[in-house]
């Protein structure tokens, strides 16, 4: 059932050009925009550029927006359509849908950050000492947390707007205080406290293990569990609050 709900899903993908244009393009794009900020930044010699830092983080954080865009839409266009209540009275179970779900969407999001992070060092020359592999394995995971929270918001929306005004609510706080802007020890200790239990700021910190070391760590390892076990978590969050059509 899982299996065919991904094919399911995969097939519709490949008839919607605008939305794998939207999972596997702008990522790239605003990933291009960001290094152009910091074109012609001055720096003395042997400093780390600010794009190594920014655009690193970058390539987890954007996929994770656009993951959850798309998904929450997505669901939401199952529900209102009717094709929600009509899979939901086979013997396909709620965790076999969003699971199958998320496992195509997690397709899609390994394409993504591959294609991403293939711009981010071939293109524009993305230095740190670690893998690109592993920063494609925190940024494929982020992906999927997008996907996750995508799927359980979008039961508590009615309309396309309203999915949408989920971004402020569970997206931007999480980019805020990640610690992309302003290091965590140099936080209000209350911001620091909630820092230190959003699944995006686990994504941070794996990648800047990664961007200091040539080998991945057991720091990074860790973190790496902790977002997996989160995105099972609200996975099958999302199943218990699953309803087959709005109202």
């Amino acid at each position: 059932m899982t299996l065919a709900t991904t094919t399911r899903v995969l097939d519709q993908l490949r008839h919607d050009h605008r939305s794998v244009a939207l999972i596997l393009v702008v990522p790239a794009l605003l990933l291009t925009a960001v290094y152009f900020l910091y074109e012609n930044e001055s720096l003395p010699p042997g400093a780390t550029r600010t794009f190594d830092r920014v655009g690193l983080m970058m390539l987890a954080i954007f996929p994770f927006v656009v993951m959850f865009l798309v998904t929450s839409i997505t669901m939401l266009r199952e529900r209102t359509s009717g094709t929600l209540e009509r899979l939901l009275t086979t013997p396909i179970h709620k965790a076999d849908l969003l699971f199958g779900y998320a496992l195509a969407f997690s397709i899609m999001a390994a394409l993504q950050s591959l294609v991403a992070t293939a711009v981010a060092y071939w293109i524009f020359n993305l230095d740190i000492k670690g893998s690109p592999a592993l920063v494609v394995l925190i940024a494929v995971i982020n992906a999927v947390l997008g996907v996750a929270l995508g799927l359980l918001c979008s039961a508590f929306a009615r309309t396309e707007f309203q999915a949408v005004q989920f971004m402020p609510v569970v997206v931007v706080p999480q980019i805020l205080l990640c610690g992309l802007f302003v290091a965590r020890e140099h936080m209000n200790q209350a911001l620091d406290n909630i820092s230190g239990v959003l699944p995006l700021t686990f994504s941070v910190d794996a990648l800047k293990e990664i961007a200091g070391n040539s080998e991945a760590t057991a720091t990074m390892w860790q973190d790496a569990l902790v977002m997996g076990l989160i995105v099972v978590g609200v996975l099958v969050l999302a199943s218990l609050t699953l309803r087959r059509q709005t109202r």
